[in-house]
């Protein structure tokens, strides 16, 4: 008896799935992320006057401290903490 090659010959199933892999991996390679940065956000990026008068009176208030002229106000604190803990 003699048995005639039936269905697929010559083709290795292993062979076909390596190449799947392959041009899966070529197609992730190709492609690319894109971030876009809406204006709004660029705005807010740029520095505000109230960071540039806060910085200011920052820097006022370190000069006070180093030279010793700095007053600090108790009753003032003791308010500003009340008031802010009673929120």
């Amino acid at each position: 008896m003699k048995i005639n090659n039936v269905g697929m010959t010559g083709v290795n199933p292993y062979k076909l799935q390596a190449n799947k892999m392959g041009n899966i991996q070529e197609s992730k390679a190709k492609s690319s992320d894109k971030v876009e940065i809406s204006s709004a956000a660029k705005e807010m990026q740029q520095s505000s006057p109230i960071l540039a008068a806060r910085q200011a009176k920052v820097e006022e208030l370190k000069i006070q401290v180093e030279n010793g002229n700095y007053k600090l106000n108790a009753q003032a604190t003791a308010k500003g903490l009340i008031d802010f803990y009673r929120k």
